[in-house]
């Protein structure tokens, strides 16, 4: 949090409000502290001012009797005559006027005054009084402040965190996109501070999308160059093949030829996720059906479930529309079937099927082979990643195809164990 600006910047903000307002609300509420007992000593000099003789008598009367009760004295005025007696027992020498005085310890505050009958009347309020009214009005005064002060708190912290929100949707925003999504940031709605941050990460994003680019038209052009001497090798091996030749020199043919046929299916798929890291894009979708793509791809690879003496065909009657590019489904079908196919052994099975679930539809490639390891499940669709002890010919990249075409797409892949064993790959797709 120390490191956060942020966090920073509204503590700082908050610390400062706080302190002008502590400043505002000591100097408002000692003014209006004083304010008050101003307004008092003005209230007891104009009740002074109201004395005459004729009135005298009542107010004195009225004042007396309201104070009957010493312990009302704190909160009541007191008007009397006679300076000597209680309840102000005062000096009869005191002088005319607004002024201090000690009852018995008690601080009082009086006005003195000289009616033109020559008596003396003195109007008086105990000081404790007075400031409780005098404290009670600045209170009320610097309520306000404290109010404000928490409000302009939460509108500060609202503020500051509206202003860096930019920051976070864009961080959002380039965390959640693809790993081949190296387009340049939106950086519009951005405070001009930030805005060379984000220019130089653009830039830093095209050189970073123009090596990658290179290195993917390097693998693209060196998998399509070797292509031409590989298909002469091909030819030579099939001339080789119809002449006369020892036992031994066919056996060595045979395993050439084998792995010229690996190695032009390790080209194929070589060119086939450069085209697809290329453009991390899909092409347009058109709408499919599951069945149809399900076909099409059978028909690819009938021979080599023959040939490894699998069982394969579709389960379900179930028809889905899908909204997805064909050739990109199609190609994802094939390598997930070709992948089962490989893995499960002579007079195993692999089950394709096809449905919709909580409105997503769903396709599913179900074989009776070895399986996956839970905690290798993630990493088999890293490039030229391999189950440890198979001894299947492969190179890795059909699954990484998938995932690079799921990603694509749009669509989530899910692998978990057969019942009662082998692989079970789900493929769900985007809402129709």
């Amino acid at each position: 949090m120390t490191q956060s600006l942020q966090f920073r910047l509204s503590a700082w903000l908050s610390a400062l409000v706080v302190a002008i307002a502590v400043v505002a609300g000591v100097i408002a509420f000692k003014t209006a502290f004083h304010e008050a007992n101003e307004l008092q000593d003005d209230q007891l000099e104009q009740i002074a001012l109201l004395i005459t003789p004729q009135s005298l008598g009542v107010m004195e009367h009225e004042a007396l009797a309201n104070v009957a009760n010493p312990a009302d004295l704190e909160a009541k005025l007191v008007i009397q005559t006679t300076l000597e007696h209680r309840p102000l027992a005062l000096a009869a020498n005191l002088p005319d006027g607004l002024q201090n005085a000690s009852v018995q310890g008690v601080p009082w505050r009086i006005v003195v005054k000289t009616l033109a009958s020559g008596t003396r009347v003195v109007v008086g309020q105990q000081t404790a009084g007075r400031d409780e009214i005098a404290r009670n009005s600045a209170l009320a005064t610097v309520m306000p402040f404290g109010t404000l002060a928490l409000v302009l708190l939460v509108v500060l912290h609202l503020v500051v965190r509206r202003m860096f929100r930019p920051l976070a949707l864009l961080a959002t925003s380039l965390d959640n996109r693809p790993e081949h999504d190296l387009s340049a940031l939106a950086g519009d709605a951005l405070p001009s501070e930030i805005a060379p941050f984000v220019v130089a990460i653009n830039r830093l994003l095209g050189r970073v999308e123009t090596s990658v680019a290179a290195q993917r038209r390097f693998v693209a052009d060196a998998a399509h160059e070797l292509r031409s001497p590989l298909t002469a090798l091909s030819l030579q091996a099939e001339r080789l093949d119809a002449s006369d030749m020892p036992d031994a020199a066919r056996k060595r043919l045979t395993s050439m030829r084998c792995g010229i046929d690996r190695t032009r299916v390790l080209l194929n798929q070589l060119l086939t996720l450069a085209r697809l890291q290329d453009k991390p894009r899909a092409s347009s979708a058109a709408e499919l059906r599951v069945h149809a793509v399900f076909r099409h791809v059978l028909e690819d690879l009938m021979p080599l479930a023959e040939e490894r003496r699998v069982d394969i065909g579709v389960s379900g009657d179930e028809d889905v529309l899908v909204h997805a590019p064909e050739a990109d489904l199609t190609i994802l079908v094939r390598n997930l079937v070709d992948n089962a196919i490989r893995y499960t052994p002579e007079g195993g099975s692999v089950d394709l099927s096809t449905g919709i679930a909580d409105g997503r539809p769903w396709i599913c490639v179900t074989d009776t082979g070895p399986g996956i390891a839970p905690e290798e499940r993630a990493r088999v669709f890293d490039p030229f990643y391999r189950v440890l002890g198979s001894d299947v010919d492969g190179s890795g990249l059909g699954l990484s195809i998938v995932g690079s075409i799921a990603a694509r797409i749009g669509a989530q892949i899910e692998l978990s164990d057969g019942e009662p064993s082998g692989l079970v790959a789900t493929v769900t797709l985007a809402r129709v």
